[in-house]
């Protein structure tokens, strides 16, 4: 699939931070050159998901994106003229990214073009009325509250300015960080599968990174939006983008498993893109998610627990 023209916008910028950051990983940390490329492949995926939005926003608009992780993404729309906020914890099971965000940000100084920080948890975000645009890209898995974080970054989005997030979709039965079946929900899977989601080599921290995880799927979301008085539109042409990706993307493939792969080469000769489109977004394997704070948007009273 060719990309919208204007993924241009980031993908100049992030090319160059790229060879920058291969250089500084490997001279002081060579050990990471396998997770730089991994980081890569997620940041240009991202760019390629919220390139349509770019498109809209004026020169200089002020976009937040919601756990920034490497800062890959927020460095290059920093350089592309966005005035970015990059909004991240230390989340648990991803602590292994300081090092690299260290090396990414000081690449990225170099050239003047280092996003503003909030350190804190989604759900703790309090701002009005800032913000032009707003993405996540797998992040919404693993916050402690999909319901607080939605009415916080709605919260903080201008009236007619929406948030596009992309992360799993966990009514399919799959999960892609320890690339495991899902058994009806969460606890089920973790009886059937604990003993080698503790000993996963695919993440740093299995059990941090297990316990984070908060089983969200399309139905969750368009609950909360319900309670939120707004429209959630999900993409069905997410799944054509992940065999697009498992085409191209080497990173992606390794993380899969070999079956995985092979199921998806085959999809793909069989012309699964074209059929991938039709199916609906709850049997999708990922939520590929835009919702708009309209003007007449009421964030929730209290702090409601999802």
């Amino acid at each position: 699939m060719t990309p919208p023209f204007s993924i241009g916008i980031v993908l100049t910028p992030l090319e160059t931070l790229k060879a920058g950051v291969r250089r500084q990983v490997s001279a002081e940390a060579p050990e990471m050159l396998t997770a730089l490329e991994d980081y890569l492949g997620e940041a240009t995926f991202g760019a390629a998901i919220i390139a349509p939005h770019l498109e809209t926003l004026p020169a200089g608009a002020s976009i937040l994106e919601v756990g920034a992780g490497s800062r890959l993404l927020s460095c290059a729309l920093q350089h592309a003229g966005f005035r970015v906020t990059a909004l991240e914890p230390v989340a648990e099971g991803f602590s292994h990214l300081d090092r690299f965000r260290r090396i990414v940000v000081a690449i990225a100084a170099e050239g003047g073009a280092v996003p503003a920080e909030l350190q804190m948890p989604a759900e703790d975000l309090a701002i009005e009325c800032r913000f032009d645009f707003a993405f996540s890209i797998n992040v919404m898995e693993h916050v402690s509250s999909v319901d607080l974080v939605l009415d916080r970054v709605l919260r903080a989005l201008r009236p007619e300015c929406g948030y596009r997030f992309v992360c799993p979709n966990y009514l399919f039965p799959y999960e892609p960080h320890f690339n495991i079946a899902t058994m009806f929900s969460k606890s089920i899977t973790s009886r059937v599968f604990g003993r080698r989601i503790l000993s996963s080599t695919r993440v740093v921290d299995p059990a941090k990174t297990w316990a984070s995880l908060n089983w969200i799927s399309v139905p969750t979301v368009r609950r909360i939006c319900r309670t939120l008085g707004v429209n959630p539109v999900f993409d069905c042409e997410l799944l054509s983008r992940y065999l697009e990706r498992a085409a191209v993307d080497a990173g992606f493939r390794r993380r899969r498993s070999a079956i995985l792969n092979s199921v998806l080469r085959t999809f793909d000769r069989l012309g699964g893109v074209a059929l991938c489109k039709r199916v609906p977004p709850f049997l999708q394997p990922a939520l590929s998610c835009w919702i708009v704070r309209d003007k007449g948007f009421s964030p929730l009273e209290g702090e409601t627990r999802g």
